[in-house]
């Protein structure tokens, strides 16, 4: 066994793998590009080297770096985790001319599968089912439009070399297959270098179903079960589980013996996943067809280690070392279910647009046999827009999938992540949506459950204005006695915060403002004011016409408590400049503080230019200055975090001007276009 590895990721995986070898006995290196070096992974190795520049392609991309760093720290071998060079045959033989190990498959299998349309030349041989489709190397665009036609839209282009959900586009018409073409080929050479597309017959309402294989250097194959990725969002996967809710235990086998055949095709080595897209039901005439083989680990990969109680890490190093499987075929069994969902930093409301910023506050649920939380970041790290905007995988397991799902909801609502947006609140939509409970999956599942995951904005409720107000109440409290202890007289009756008044009632005003993603009002806020008498111990609370009587006590952390009337709730709220991040039976709230003294006249908020959503570099101009447009015209193509992302018109107008050429790079909130609206 080796003595000490070299990790060549960042992150999650990163830490992942540490935990492992930590647990082995092997000692660890990681390595670190300038944004990271003070990132968890680095804290967490025995060793550290960095590599460059915060840019991937000048640091975690750079194989000849890692090979150095490998010699310069005696590792014997590199896991690559999963992304950046993971999936890299010339690294793999790099690494293998310098003497250091692999921990991943041949050079060759990960060439053979690493171009999609080779990769189906070679399923076909080894009688993998296919779906039907154009795999060839004549790229030209009127070659690959008629190939579309000839086999019926929709279809798929996915780019030869791709993965992640990048370089994919559904085509659902004949006149639009030409942009769409484009689009994935500019999409495909800034993620993958490579341009070469395939098209595919899109399988309506598939499943995506994804089998977990390992094979060892003595020729012995096996698979781990299946993991049900079908719910996603542009094509990337959003929430996993395992075991398959409704599969069989004969399309299992059916679907794992395919997964090792194709394994065997190509002389696998180490783990790796077989990926199909099925029909949406599993009875015997249900059909399945290969997708593509990731020749790596994959994200998802806790959820086949919580059903089957096996380190995959581990045997990817005890594989990698030379020793056989652990167990064989008959050996594994499914035991319970198990579901994955991924924390991220998105804007599920527009788009899943990526968000960027600090963690002001990360408190993930407890974890305990049932609940694991694999993340690379902690409290006051940052998002930023150099690398995937992961903030974590929250995984649970239980005997059944409704316990599961029990699990699932109840430790997202113990979530609590302040300082950015996250996708937290529409998962916890997600595995309530009674189309996700009750298994009726497919990849367009968030599509068509649009109305119930992205509900219109609804006001404020009440209960969260009093627990917002009673938060302010207590920190007031809390930081008069504060300031009091640090006086020179710490006893002084002005220091009090009990609204004490001679003969009188002392009553105040405590204003918040919805900002617009929670607010109704046309000008996209709306003003809450409640009104506050002090009466002994507690507070009269006047809001909305009604008054309520509460108190307060703070908890531990960010914690209280607060009484309504007859009903207590507890809450946590964290403040950042003038917002208010509040945690309330499982939802999150943004509030802003009112200052009556700060107001300002915000404008006409029709004049002026679009801005960036978050910083990226522009690809393509998609209108002319001085055009006329219509409301959602594409203006122009922002690529961000690999990702395109097209700007439209918000109303009709005028496009007067453009502020950056194409290529150039933008800033978070950069005016994009100097545009005019028309008034209706």
């Amino acid at each position: 066994m080796f003595t000490k590895i070299l990790i060549a990721n960042r992150g999650e995986i990163a830490c992942r793998v540490i935990k492992t070898a930590r647990r082995m006995g092997i000692r660890t290196v990681a390595v670190y590009s300038e944004a990271d070096a003070n990132a968890r992974h680095v804290r967490l190795a025995d060793e550290a080297v960095l590599l460059g520049p915060a840019a991937a392609r000048e640091s975690y991309l750079v194989a000849d770096k890692i090979v150095d760093a490998c010699k310069r720290t005696g590792a014997q071998a590199v896991h690559p985790g999963y992304g950046f060079l993971s999936e890299n045959a010339d690294f793999a033989e790099a690494l293998a001319a310098a003497g250091i190990a692999f921990i991943g498959p041949p050079a060759a299998a990960i060439r053979a599968m690493g171009s999609k349309s080779a990769a189906k030349k070679l399923m076909g041989a080894a009688n993998v089912p296919l779906t039907p489709g154009y795999h060839g190397d004549d790229q030209s665009p009127a070659l690959l439009h008629a190939e579309a036609d000839a086999i019926g839209y929709p279809v798929l282009i996915k780019a030869a070399a791709g993965g992640g959900g990048k370089g994919m586009r559904l085509v659902e018409r004949s006149a639009d297959f030409l942009d769409a073409l484009a689009s994935c080929q500019r999409e495909a050479i800034s993620s993958f270098g490579d341009d070469h597309v395939l098209i595919e017959k899109y399988i309506t309402r598939p499943r995506h179903i994804e089998i977990q294989v390992f094979a060892d250097t003595q020729g012995n194959c096996v698979y781990l079960f299946e993991r049900d990725c079908s719910v996603q969002r542009r094509h990337q996967k959003v929430l996993e589980e395992a075991p398959a809710p409704g599969m069989t235990p004969e399309r299992r086998r059916q679907m794992g013996e395919a997964a090792v055949a194709a394994a065997r095709a190509v002389g696998y080595v180490g783990a790796g996943t077989v990926e199909f897209i099925a029909t949406n039901t599993y009875d015997k005439d249900g059909s399945f067809y290969f997708m593509e083989m990731n020749t790596r680990l994959q994200v998802e990969h806790p959820v086949t280690e919580m059903i089957t109680g096996q380190d995959l890490v581990e045997w990817q190093l005890r594989v990698a070392a030379g020793e056989p499987l652990p167990l064989r075929q008959g050996q594994l069994e499914i035991r319970g279910h198990a579901l994955e969902a991924r924390i991220y930093a998105e804007d599920a409301g527009k788009g899943f647009l990526p968000a960027t910023g600090r963690l002001i506050r990360l408190a993930p649920p407890a974890e305990s046999l049932n609940v694991r939380v694999d993340t690379g970041i902690e409290e006051g790290d940052e998002i930023t827009p150099h690398y995937d905007p992961m903030i974590a995988k929250l995984i649970v397991w239980d005997a059944s999938r409704d316990a599961a799902l029990a699990r699932m909801r109840k430790a997202l609502a113990d979530y609590r992540v302040a300082g950015l947006t996250t996708n937290i609140d529409f998962l916890s939509r997600l595995v309530a949506c009674p189309a996700f409970a009750g298994a009726d999956l497919d990849t367009g599942l968030i599509e068509r459950q649009k109305e119930f995951l992205f509900p219109a904005p609804q006001a404020v409720p009440r209960d969260v204005l009093l627990v917002a107000t009673v938060g302010e109440l207590l920190w007031e409290q809390r930081a008069a006695k504060a300031a009091a202890k640090t006086s020179g007289d710490p006893w002084s009756p002005w220091h009090a915060r009990d609204g004490w008044r001679m003969n009188l009632t002392a009553t105040r005003r405590i204003g918040f403002r919805a900002p617009k993603e929670a607010a109704l009002a046309e000008d996209g806020e709306t003003l809450h004011e409640a009104e506050v008498s002090y009466r002994d111990e507690q507070w009269a609370i006047t809001l909305h016409g009604r008054t309520t009587q509460a108190r307060g006590q703070k908890l531990d952390g960010d914690r209280f408590a607060v009484e309504l009337d007859d009903r207590r709730l507890i809450a946590s709220v964290v403040a950042v400049d003038d917002k208010r991040i509040l945690f309330l039976q499982g939802a999150t709230y943004t509030l802003l503080r009112d200052d009556p003294l700060h107001r300002v006249d915000a404008g006409d908020s029709h004049n002026g230019g679009l801005t960036a959503p978050m910083p990226g570099k522009v690809v393509a101009l998609l209108a002319q200055p001085g055009q006329q447009v219509a409301k959602g015209t594409p203006l122009l193509i922002l690529e961000a975090m690999k990702m395109e992302h097209t700007i439209t018109a918000p109303a009709a107008g005028i496009l007067k001007a453009f502020c950056y050429a194409a290529g150039e790079q933008v800033a978070d909130g950069a005016a994009l276009v100097e545009f005019e609206w028309t008034p209706s």
